[in-house]
């Protein structure tokens, strides 16, 4: 199981190392910079470009700078990866799928809402 810690934020999933260095762009996006925070993950992509909570985390950045097509698309791509178990905050263990699906219906209800 590959080790993760994910947590919601401002009903957004976000994805966060368990070590203090932050190369998944969790810093900026808590603090709510979301263009420093995909500025930080694309260029961490260019390295490591199949991890998942990379991908989970540039689209939630995107979707609040306003790149839900682009959100979508990398939701999209996680659900296309082999599945990634995330150990959430609370103990709980959940799929990268199913942080991905949750993301995605997340998208639908904005564009729904406007």
């Amino acid at each position: 199981m590959r080790m993760i810690v994910a947590t919601m934020l401002a009903g957004a999933c976000l994805t966060t190392p368990a070590l203090a260095t932050d190369r998944t762009g969790y810093q900026a996006i808590a603090a709510g910079d979301f263009t420093a925070a995909a500025k930080r993950l694309e260029a961490e992509r260019r390295i490591f470009p199949d991890r998942p909570e990379l991908m989970l985390n540039l689209a939630v950045a995107y979707a609040r700078i306003g790149r839900t097509a682009e959100a979508r698309s990398l939701y999209d791509d996680v659900l296309q990866r082999p599945v990634v178990a995330m150990d959430m905050p609370d103990g709980a263990v959940v799929s990268s799928h199913d942080v991905a699906t949750r993301g995605r219906s997340r998208l639908q209800t904005q564009i729904a809402t406007r």
